[in-house]
């Protein structure tokens, strides 16, 4: 691993009002997984961004294999072998996979594409890789995992020898992730370096070999990951020692706020049956496409129920639109916050107090000193870093949006929360207060749904845990029953 890839020396980027980075050096070696931690905000995504030919720097220098790289733009970094994939993932869901894989340089004959030609390209790249994907068929027909493959695949045909992946595993199960790994292995053996960004700590002794740490835009140190450990690099990570990350006192639950019986949708789920109680957080917990989103969606309007019953402090009640549901004192977090629910070139305050707007204004009337002091509570409530409200939200790193989006649903001041992968994307220090704020919440009285594939955070958290495997539940776990083993055995299907 001797061989030097990438250096960036020195770099500093400045946006107004914000100092993203400052003097931060990074070094990247053929044949190795060199993890770049940090808290949202850090600059881990500016620094990526500006290898990538997004964002110019304001000072420093790229070297790629020891010669200075000159990347002024996305053409550019291509050129020099670098690609990256990035958390939400560019794919156009009606193009097929070779139509993505080859999207922009198309393969033609006589001015016309040739899809056979393509489909023979992209199934050599997919073979090459071991994965069954039928290069012809569509995105939006793939699963989450088999999409992250074809982006992989697609930048390696770029002949990428620099790949930077962003939180590759945040949407994937544990077998997926696995598949990826054993991916990144192949990669690794054909002397590709790779960066790699992520919060799950648990991954790092698995997949990487090196761990470069930011802070507030600044470089604070390297690691060999087996010389490491997560204590140290949380403690780099946040400037102290992290002591309570999961903050849970478990008390005793009051009486059942919300009830749903025989729910189906009438296409994937199925006789679906549970309760929640004030003052407790019930996990739900399954594969990739179990159907736990898709149950929220219906209990909260988006979706329609074709059977079944929901009932609220024992009155039935009909939800037919996410309104009714709000009026009854539902909120929701949804699983993608950038195709559910951020207003990207809307404002920090706009996004925040979306959810709130019967509480400043009046007819044609806005009371912007409320509307202010509400965005004020809930940036301070989950400490998001923004230079101001009038930031637009799209600017803000993932885990910061994420807290806007968790901001909103409070603001609302809802007796049911629904949290669908309230931490996907958030770095240690953010997770420790979110779980800090989902204990207060149901000391309050509200009553938690949570929805996470990270089984940690579902036990840590959870006074129970409802288990799904393909549209129907296969089990509903007590606290003293809760391992990572009860559950996956349902979640697989092999415990009914």
């Amino acid at each position: 691993m001797a061989n030097v890839l990438l250096e960036m020396k020195h770099i500093t980027k400045h946006f107004p009002g914000v100092q993203a980075l400052s003097d931060v050096s990074l070094e990247l070696r053929a044949g190795e997984v060199h993890a770049l931690l940090g808290e949202n905000g850090a600059g881990k995504s500016t620094l990526m961004k500006i290898l990538g030919g997004i964002y110019p720097a304001d000072s420093g220098a790229i070297f790629i294999e020891g010669k200075k790289a000159v990347i002024n733009s996305v053409q550019d970094a291509q050129s020099y072998g670098i690609s990256i994939i990035h958390q939400e993932l560019a794919l156009v869901p009606d193009m097929s996979a070779a139509e993505n894989i080859f999207l922009g340089r198309e393969k033609t004959r006589r001015h016309f594409v040739s899809y056979n030609e393509m489909n023979a390209a992209a199934a050599a790249l997919l073979d090459e890789f071991e994965l069954n994907i039928p290069p012809d068929a569509k995105i939006r027909s793939l699963t989450i995992a088999q999409q992250q493959m074809v982006e992989i695949v697609k930048s390696l045909s770029f002949n990428a020898k620099i790949l930077v992946m962003d939180e590759p595993t945040s949407s994937l199960s544990e077998k997926d992730v696995e598949f990826l790994f054993n991916t990144i292995r192949k990669l690794k053996k054909n002397n590709t370096g790779i960066v790699y960004i992520s919060h799950r700590m648990s991954e790092l002794p698995v997949i990487t070999d090196r761990v470069t740490v930011l802070r507030d835009g600044e470089y604070i140190g390297s690691r060999v990951t087996a010389q490491t450990n997560n204590d140290e690099l949380i403690a780099m990570m946040v400037g102290r020692t992290l002591t309570n990350y999961y903050t849970r006192d478990f008390i005793t639950p009051g009486e059942t706020v919300l009830e749903v019986k025989n729910l189906s949708d009438g296409k994937f789920l199925k006789n679906i049956n549970f309760e929640v109680k004030r003052g407790e957080i019930v996990g739900f917990a399954g594969l990739v496409g179990a159907g736990r989103s898709e149950v929220m969606k219906c209990i909260f309007g988006i979706d329609r129920i074709r059977e079944g019953s929901v009932f609220i402090d024992g009155a039935q009640v009909d939800i037919k639109t996410p309104d009714d549901a709000l009026r009854l004192g539902f909120a929701l977090v949804p699983e993608s916050r950038k195709t559910e629910a951020l207003y990207g070139s809307q404002s920090v305050m706009f996004n925040i107090t979306l959810g709130a707007l019967r509480e400043f204004i009046r007819g044609v009337f806005v009371d912007k000193t409320k509307e202010e002091g509400i965005a004020q509570t809930y940036v301070d409530m989950m400490r998001i870093k923004t230079p101001d409200f009038a930031q637009t939200i799209q600017n803000l790193s993932g885990g910061n949006q994420q807290k806007a989006v968790i901001g909103r649903s409070l603001a609302v001041k809802p007796r049911i929360l629904i949290l669908d992968e309230p931490t996907r994307g958030v770095d240690v220090a953010a997770k420790a207060e979110i779980y800090a704020i989902m204990n207060h919440l149901v000391k309050e009285g509200i009553a938690i749904i949570m929805i996470s594939s990270e089984l940690p955070e579902v036990i840590n958290m959870s006074d129970r845990v409802i288990v799904m495997h393909e549209g129907r539940i296969t089990g509903c776990l007590a606290r003293e029953e809760l391992t990572q083993e009860a559950i996956m055995r349902r979640a697989t299907g092999s415990i009914n």
